[in-house]
């Protein structure tokens, strides 16, 4: 299987203009929710304008964060925007395999994403924690190789700026350790971007903007290989 040339985002809250020139092109592009500041319309459509105009990535994936009202509260009006939009493809509870692979699906990667978080005062795709918010989690398929989440899970640049303290999701990360995906990528906490790697998992917070929602941080591109799961920065 070939190595992937892989760009992941978070958090744009419609600067994503700013982004134009560090992307430099290659397999997937993927943006982890949160790209407008209130979900309306007229943002979204900004966001599709642009991000279907990238002409340099062979897939273009996105899922909503928890200021994308527009798909929770307009669900059909967006999703009918969206067909016209040929380039890009929007996740919400979707799997979605890339790849060359025969029948049995082996040689192919499997994306899976999703918009749900812990409840957090009023935004969108809010989820009591607890059973509820589980049961989003055990969606997730066993077989997932990228899983593309808003929220951190518990532990894994999780912090905010106010004390330190983690905020992610106890139970998504329960499920994180049970099957084990190569990749996790997420935003939403702006202040931990950044990456780790706990010997399974490559964990990524590919926010853009800091705290006071200012671009600081410039997308990460990696070159993954899926079967030893080995990434590289470039």
């Amino acid at each position: 299987m070939k190595k992937w040339r892989l760009t992941f985002i978070s958090d744009t809250h419609n600067k994503h203009n700013v982004l134009d020139r560090f992307l430099p092109g290659g397999d997937i592009l993927i943006h982890a929710g949160d790209m407008t500041g209130r979900g309306y319309i007229n943002e979204l459509t900004h966001f599709f304008d642009w991000y279907d105009k990238i002409d340099n990535y062979d897939h273009k994936l996105f899922i909503a964060g928890n200021h994308d009202w527009g798909f929770q509260d307009e669900s059909d009006k967006v999703r009918g925007l969206l067909t016209g939009y040929k380039t890009i493809e929007y996740l919400q509870d979707d799997l979605i395999m890339l790849g060359e692979g025969e029948v049995d699906y082996i040689d192919m990667i499997k994306i899976w994403g999703t918009p749900w978080q812990p409840e957090f005062y009023n935004w969108a795709f809010n989820v009591p924690r607890g059973e509820k918010l589980k049961e989003k989690w055990d969606m997730i398929p066993l077989n997932t190789d990228i899983l593309i989440v808003h929220g951190p899970p518990f532990g894994k640049l999780d912090t905010i700026g106010f004390g330190g303290m983690s905020v992610g999701c106890e139970d998504l990360m329960k499920r994180i350790e049970e099957i084990k995906p190569k990749i996790v990528v997420f935003g939403h906490i702006h202040e931990s971007h950044g990456y780790i790697f706990d010997g399974n998992t490559h964990y990524i917070n590919a926010s853009v903007l800091d705290g006071r929602y200012i671009f600081k941080n410039r997308p990460l591109n990696v070159e993954w290989d899926p079967v030893t799961n080995e990434i590289e920065f470039i």
